[in-house]
């Protein structure tokens, strides 16, 4: 399961439109990178997992790392089982991707071109009665959480 400390995340292929690397980053432990240039408004990679439902996602809050994706119906993905690597892409409050949920897939699509050797950065938008979570991203446009209060 990721997010143990010996954890080494895995890039499935079969997942992704586009050549990606693992590496460090410089945010938060692991990052996922472009190995080649992603033109803009192109599904890069699929987030898969185990499908849980909320009570079940209540269950596994107190992990150290969390790989969850929020549904709109009650459900949500856990990457930490079934992932793609894209559980590993990291919070930015300047990212280069947004998701789209769509036909039953949740894909991580570019907003703009990526260069190569880019970190792939998304605005988790964490929303609902959780405290503040401190950002770290680095970027001019930090909004200092990654929680959305807007």
């Amino acid at each position: 399961m990721p997010g143990g400390p010996d954890a080494v995340p895995q890039i499935v292929k079969k997942h992704c439109r586009f050549a990606l690397e693992r590496g460090d980053s410089k945010i938060h432990r692991w990052g996922i990178f472009t190995a080649e240039a992603i033109p803009a408004r192109r599904r890069v990679i699929e987030y898969t997992g185990q499908k849980i439902d909320s009570r079940e996602m209540f269950r596994r809050r107190v992990r150290q790392n969390l790989y969850v994706f929020l549904l709109k119906n009650g459900f949500a993905i856990d990457g930490a089982i079934g992932g793609s690597g894209a559980e590993y892409i990291n919070h930015s409050c300047s990212p280069n991707l947004y998701a789209r949920v769509a036909g039953g897939h949740i894909w991580f699509v570019s907003l703009r071109r990526i260069e190569a050797g880019a970190e792939l950065l998304l605005d988790y938008r964490i929303s609902g009665d959780y405290p503040p979570v401190e950002c770290r991203c680095g970027s001019a446009e930090c909004r200092g959480y990654l929680n959305w209060l807007g």
